[in-house]
C-alpha cells in the first residue's frame, strides 16, 4: 500500500510539473503586449559561448508595446540583435549603438488565429503528458495487485487516478481558454 499511495504523490507532482511547463510555454507566446517572458529563453553568442540574454544585459519594458534591451558591454549589442533575428519571433530589433529596442507589432488575425493553434497544440502535448503519468500509475497499481494488494483497494486507486487526470485535464482547458482568449483580444 506505501508504494501505491507513492506512486500517487510522485504521480501528482508530475502532473503538477506538466502544468507549469504549460505555463512556461504559453508565457513566451506574445500576444500583442511587451513581455519580457519573450525573451527568457534566448540564448547570445557571448564570446564563443551560448548565454542566456538576461546574463548579459538589462531587459525593461518601456511602454506596452516595446521592449528595451540595455547589453552590460557595448560590444554586445550585434551578437544581442542577431540571436532575436535567428529566433524567429517575427520583430525586428532597432539598436542605436548602445540599446536594443522592440517594437511588437500588433498582431493580425492570422496571426492571433496561428498562435491560438500553437497554444492548443502545447496544451494537447501537456494533456499526452499527463494521461502517459496515468498509465505509469496504472501499472504500478496492477504491479501491486499481482504483488497482493487487495483488489477493490486496486479499483479504488485506479478510478482516484483518473478522478487526478480528469481534473488536470480541465485545468489544462482552463488555461488555453484563457490565453486563447487573451491572444484574439485585439
Amino acid at each position: 500500500m506505501e508504494e501505491v499511495n507513492k506512486l500517487f504523490s510522485d504521480g501528482e507532482l508530475a502532473m503538477k510539473k506538466a502544468m507549469e511547463h504549460l505555463d512556461h510555454e504559453l508565457v513566451k507566446l506574445r500576444t500583442g503586449k511587451a513581455s519580457t517572458n519573450l525573451l527568457s529563453d534566448l540564448m547570445v553568442d557571448y564570446y564563443g559561448a551560448p548565454t542566456p540574454l538576461a546574463q548579459i544585459a538589462n531587459i525593461q519594458i518601456s511602454d506596452a508595446r516595446t521592449i528595451v534591451v540595455q547589453p552590460w558591454e557595448r560590444n554586445m549589442v550585434g551578437p544581442i540583435e542577431r540571436a532575436i533575428i535567428n529566433s524567429n519571433m517575427g520583430i525586428t530589433p532597432m539598436n542605436d549603438g548602445e540599446i536594443v529596442r522592440l517594437s511588437i507589432p500588433p498582431l493580425t488575425e492570422e496571426r492571433r488565429k496561428d498562435l491560438s493553434k500553437k497554444a492548443r497544440g502545447v496544451g494537447e502535448e501537456t494533456k499526452v503528458a499527463v494521461r502517459n503519468i496515468r498509465h505509469k500509475v496504472l501499472d504500478g497499481i496492477k504491479k501491486a495487485v499481482k504483488d497482493g494488494l487487495a483488489e477493490d483497494l486496486g479499483k479504488r486507486k485506479e478510478s482516484e487516478i483518473q478522478e487526478m487526470v480528469n481534473k488536470y485535464v480541465a485545468m489544462v482547458d482552463k488555461v488555453l481558454e484563457i490565453k486563447e482568449k487573451e491572444i484574439m483580444t485585439v
